[in-house]
């Protein structure tokens, strides 16, 4: 009986420490904030459809969609700005920024309508590991502005 105790004992404390840690590996990270909303705008979360509001966290593999009258203005982290203009979708499939480590890297997918997009800092430190994904083409970024329309 004292052995069953003692390993329901050391059982109870080995999955006490490994509940946190398999938590922390399924949070995603904020990659930043809305900053603008307009009209019908929404975050897709989890496949959850989230009215956007200002002030809101970006996570990465978020989408960023718009109704026919929405408009929302995003800033990352390393302060690459996003405009979404009405009609649109933009998914963040990847966003890591920790300048410290070799931790850098972005991917954004275009899916409709018209985005602005100006680079912020990694682009400049990093700008191999950006990349802006349409249907049609994928742009490498050296430090831009530029607006992208898809037809959809």
């Amino acid at each position: 009986m004292n052995t069953l105790r003692r390993s329901l004992a050391v059982l109870a404390v080995v999955v006490g420490f490994a509940t946190p840690v398999f938590a922390a590996q399924q949070e995603p990270s904020p990659a930043g904030r809305i900053k603008t909303v307009a009209g019908t705008a929404f975050i897709v979360r989890n496949n959850a459809v989230i009215p956007a509001e200002v002030g809101q966290v970006v996570y990465e593999a978020d989408a960023l969609r718009t109704g026919p009258d929405g408009k929302i203005g995003v800033t990352l982290k390393d302060d690459t700005r996003l405009a979404l203009g009405p009609g649109s979708e933009v998914r963040l499939e990847r966003f890591a920024y920790a300048p410290g480590t070799a931790s850098l890297g972005m991917v954004l997918k275009f899916v409709r309508g018209v985005t602005a997009y100006v680079s912020g800092r990694l682009a400049k430190l990093a700008p191999d590991s950006v990349r802006l994904e349409t249907p049609s083409a994928i742009v490498g970024v050296r430090g831009t502005t530029l607006a992208i329309r898809v037809e959809g």
